[in-house]
């Protein structure tokens, strides 16, 4: 079962976000669960916390369906202690809010160097990070979104993902998150057939299928290798349709939460019956 959706808003509520989704025909959403430009927000209420349940019971959403994303200001690799810690603090929130909603995944960009120490030594800030997290609350997994490598951007490669993952102390509490967009900005040819293929061969030996705990599935304004990360409408920039055709009658990406964040939200609900009509028979 493919579960296509988009990151729909929460504006007056986290309850709204099941809300918003429905309305535009998705069987998956993705979701803030605070403002995402700040670094402290108000804890969620009993009230927010009771209803948001109820209406993802309402219009049929598990967990499982729910990618919600932390805010773009942590950065769990940082090189200074001030802004490390700042970090940690805030991923830590954003986890125990998850905990909350009962969602079993929050996804995240890994981190940035800042050119200040080496990417190695920032991929290990970023897996002690997740492993002081993680240490901190239960039941909610770490999922890695890889990225396009833009600036000092870490994760644009499957061995910095793997490099993560393989220093996480709880493997059963970590996983991935594959964009399209950063995939073929980073570099992986999604374009033809052959590319596609071995793409997700390299991705299946380096990181593995089993980590995979959801997509966002998005078209690219900027070319191959361009290391810039510019989302584009579906078919409307250089992926065009076909790398969607292939994602969306492949078995690998089932049961996963499959989400849009393609810069125009008016037309999502098109987008979603689109990726859905592409499913063959």
């Amino acid at each position: 079962m493919k579960y296509i959706g988009a990151h729909v808003s929460a504006g007056g509520g986290v309850e709204n976000a099941p809300v918003n989704a429905h309305e535009i025909g998705a069987k998956a959403f993705a979701l803030f669960t605070k403002n995402q430009r700040q670094w402290v927000s108000a804890p969620l209420t009993d009230k927010s916390i009771e209803l948001f349940k109820e209406n993802c019971a309402k219009y049929g959403y598990l967990p499982s369906q729910i990618l919600p994303h932390d805010s773009y200001l942590i950065n769990l690799g940082h090189p200074e202690a001030g802004g490390l810690e700042k970090s940690r603090a805030a991923f830590l929130d954003e986890m125990q809010r998850c905990e909350q909603l009962g969602l079993d995944r929050l996804n995240f960009h890994p981190g940035s160097h800042l050119n200040q120490i080496t990417e190695e030594e920032s991929l290990i800030i970023v897996a002690e990070s997740i492993n002081q997290v993680l240490d901190k609350t239960r039941g909610v997994c770490a999922v890695i979104e890889n990225t396009a490598g833009q600036g000092t951007n870490l994760g644009y490669k499957f061995e910095q993902l793997a490099f993560i993952i393989d220093r996480v102390e709880d493997k059963s509490r970590v996983g991935v998150c594959i964009d399209t967009c950063h995939s073929f900005t980073a570099g992986y040819d999604l374009l033809s057939e052959e590319g596609f293929k071995s793409t997700f061969s390299r991705f299946d030996e380096i990181v593995g299928f089993a980590y995979l705990k959801g997509m966002h599935i998005n078209d690219s304004m900027k070319p191959l290798g361009s290391r810039v990360d510019r989302h584009d409408s579906i078919g409307k920039g250089f992926l065009g349709s076909e790398v969607f055709v292939r994602i969306m009658n492949d078995p690998r990406f089932d049961n996963i939460p499959l989400i849009l964040e393609t810069p125009d939200e008016t037309i999502w609900n098109e987008e979603i019956a689109l990726l859905y009509s592409m499913i063959r028979k």
